[in-house]
C-alpha cells in the first residue's frame, strides 16, 4: 500500500486530493503547514508527497526544495515531489525546485491518479494540458 503524503492548508485542496487519490490502494496523510513535511518525512517517509504551491509560510516549492537539499546532504530519504501549480508560468520554479511532477490547476482527478501513478512507478510526470499551441504560418500565396 503506498504511502501518499498531502500538503494543503485549503480544506477544499485536501478534500480534492483525498477524493481523487482515494481509491483503496493507498495510505493518505494530510499536514496543512509545509513546515512540518520534513519531520513527517524522517520519520515515516511516504512513498510521494503531493504539495500544493500556495500553503502559508512555506509553499510547495520551497517544501520541495528542502527535501531535496536534505535528500542530497543524506539527512532525509528520496521521496518523490508532485506539485500543483496555480499558472503555467510556475512551471519553471516546479523544474528549478527538482520536483519529479506537476499539475497546472485547475486540479481534475483524473491527472492527478495519473501523475500519482507515474510518480509512484518511478517516472516523472510534466503537466501538458497548459502548454501553448503552437501555430504554424502558411506561406504567402504566389504570384
Amino acid at each position: 500500500m503506498a504511502k501518499i503524503l498531502l500538503v494543503a492548508d485549503a480544506q477544499t485542496v485536501l478534500d480534492d486530493l483525498e477524493e481523487a487519490l482515494d481509491d483503496g490502494t493507498a495510505e493518505l496523510r494530510s499536514l496543512r503547514d509545509g513546515h512540518d513535511v520534513r519531520l513527517a518525512v524522517e520519520t515515516d517517509p511516504p512513498d510521494l508527497v503531493v504539495a500544493d504551491c500556495q500553503v502559508g509560510h512555506m509553499g510547495g516549492i520551497a517544501i520541495c526544495m528542502d527535501l531535496k537539499l536534505e535528500e542530497s546532504g543524506g539527512r532525509a530519504p528520496f521521496v518523490p515531489v508532485l506539485l500543483l501549480l496555480d499558472r503555467r508560468a510556475d512551471v519553471h520554479l516546479a523544474r528549478r525546485s527538482g520536483a519529479e511532477g506537476w499539475i497546472v490547476k485547475p486540479l481534475d482527478a483524473l491527472r492527478l491518479r495519473k501523475a500519482s501513478r507515474a510518480l509512484l512507478e518511478g517516472d516523472t510526470y510534466e503537466d501538458e494540458s497548459y502548454r501553448p499551441v503552437p501555430v504554424l504560418a502558411s506561406a504567402p500565396p504566389e504570384r
